[in-house]
């Protein structure tokens, strides 16, 4: 297959400008984050670390996200609990249920950006 990963996630804002800067604050997502392998770093590319990602299409009539939303971005973090201290520090609601951690796949919260948009951040689980 020719398809290697994720190029972009696209997606319409109210204010772009403003959300861009909600995402790089609080989670440190978006251009100009991080570096490539040769230390370099670009305003419109954010470089990722490699690691598992679910591409999932669900039902239409799904609960597990907000019917009114077409999409819902799940971020793989390194430091569940320190990332949910920060944001709730920031004045960010977190939520968290203990039937969303799943021993052998890891533990998940949400948050919510500026425009409603569900964000389900996940600590994978430490490999057996």
């Amino acid at each position: 297959m020719p398809v290697l990963g994720m190029g972009g996630y696209f997606f319409r804002a109210k204010d772009p400008a403003g959300l861009k800067a909600w995402y790089r604050d609080r989670l440190g997502v978006g251009g100009g984050m991080g570096t490539d392998e040769d230390g370099r770093s670009d305003e419109w590319v954010w470089f990722v670390a490699g690691g598992p990602m679910v591409f999932e299409p669900f039902k239409a009539d799904s609960d597990y996200f907000a019917a009114d939303k077409q999409t819902m971005i799940n971020l793989r973090v390194s430091d569940l609990a320190g990332l949910i201290a920060s944001l709730e520090a920031a004045g960010e609601t977190v939520i968290t249920r203990p039937e969303w951690d799943v021993p052998e796949l890891g533990r998940f919260a949400r948050v919510h950006d500026p425009e409603g948009n569900a964000i389900e951040l996940w600590e994978p689980a430490a490999p057996p």
